[in-house]
């Protein structure tokens, strides 16, 4: 189920300078974001909204900006993020 209030409920929540790591860093942050469980909502929230920098729902900038490269035509990442979680 998709939970809308999904900040207040982050691994992350209070950690934001946290999420604004470069290199290496970003790893350690994945690993936190990978034990969150609003972790499609907030990526779906990084990539609808274009968010270029930091770790969001387990990904960096690098990785979102290539995924957002190889699939331009999407337009909504919440729908498509929700259907894989429920697959």
């Amino acid at each position: 189920m998709w939970n809308a209030n999904w900040a207040q409920e982050a691994a992350c929540l209070g950690r934001s300078d946290d999420l604004f790591v470069r290199g290496a860093e970003q790893n350690r942050v994945k690993q936190l974001c990978n034990t969150c469980t609003v972790k499609a909502e907030c990526l779906a929230e990084a990539l609808d909204n274009r968010i270029e920098w930091g770790v969001w729902g387990g990904m960096t900038e690098r990785e979102r900006r290539a995924l957002l490269r190889r699939k331009p035509h999407v337009t909504q990442w919440r729908s498509i993020l929700q259907q894989a979680g429920n697959a």
